[in-house]
């Protein structure tokens, strides 16, 4: 993420009071029941009618035998499920409660979120956790940087391609829009921008601040095995109830970093990660995601 952005995620919020222009986060929830079902017999077969708008489809009157309802059914329970759940509810909260998150806690996310697959079993990933004065020592030495001297530091790897085709291109720009405009930030203001960004500094109010880093002698494939443990990471936190925020702008300050955290030379800074207690807030919306039809190919299921 740069200055345009506040995180990988993109749920753009809105805020009363003294904290207007920050974030704040609430799960989302989807659901769906069937109306309407009565039961017949069919030529043997026991059917299910379904009304208008059931689990069947949008049909009024549609049969349904019951090996399709059973599938339907079992649809509905993983649609139900609570990993699903967990997935849909979760969304980048930019406002925390000082309300504590015990040492154990961290530790039971991260005993989880070690059981991410990896390549030949590497296990690339390294975390430094944060809490209390450390944190805020680093904070403070973050928010020096970024407002008096940013533009000498440069992350080391490059997030977004120099030119983005489409659709990446408008997906970015829609970011954008949303985002800032929910904030009252015009797309020109700079300054304002880089005020809204300096709030990942202090972890949005977190109290637990996670650093990740990666073996900088890896290829590609660890990133990927990397990615799939922070996506644990944020997922066995949300299971606690908890709320997070996955922020690359920490990886343009690592030899800040480096200094305050003992991260050896071959370690690379990846990004950070806010951990804590929503602060009760409401998040308006969240950024659209394309339809399974615009990404997924489907090659020898029956329609």
């Amino acid at each position: 993420m740069r200055e345009y952005a506040a995180d990988w995620n993109g749920n753009p919020q809105v805020h009363s009071g003294h904290t207007a222009a920050r974030s704040q986060c609430q799960g989302r929830r989807n659901g769906a029941a069937a109306e309407g079902a009565s039961l017949s017999v069919h030529d043997g077969e026991e059917k299910e009618i379904v009304g208008a708008g059931g689990a069947g489809g949008d049909s009024f009157g549609q049969t349904v035998s019951a090996s399709e309802r059973m599938a339907a059914e079992n649809s509905q329970r993983a649609a139900d499920s609570e990993i699903d759940r967990i997935i849909l509810d979760r969304v980048a909260c930019r406002e925390f409660s000082n309300r504590v998150v015990p040492q154990h806690t961290i530790v039971e996310i991260l005993r989880v979120a070690r059981f991410a697959p990896s390549g030949a079993n590497i296990q690339p990933w390294n975390i430094y956790a944060l809490t209390g004065g450390p944190q805020e020592r680093l904070s403070a030495a973050l928010l020096d940087a970024h407002c008096n001297e940013r533009a000498k530091h440069v992350s080391e790897y490059k997030y977004y391609s120099d030119v983005l085709p489409p659709p990446y291109r408008e997906r970015r720009q829609e970011f954008g829009r949303i985002f800032y405009g929910s904030l009252g930030i015009h797309s020109g203001d700079a300054e304002a921008r880089a005020r809204q960004t300096a709030k990942n500094y202090v972890f949005f109010g977190a109290p637990v601040g996670l650093i990740v880093t990666i073996d900088r002698r890896l290829e590609a494939g660890s990133w990927l095995d990397l990615g799939m443990f922070v996506q644990n990471v944020l997922l066995a936190a949300a299971g606690r109830g908890l709320h997070s925020c996955p922020q690359e702008t920490f990886a343009k300050y690592h030899t800040i970093l480096r200094q305050h955290l003992s991260i050896p030379d071959e370690q690379m800074v990846v990004c950070g990660i806010s951990i804590g207690y929503s602060d009760g807030g409401v998040s308006l919306r969240s950024m659209p995601r394309a339809d399974i039809g615009e990404f997924a190919h489907f090659i020898g299921f029956e329609s």
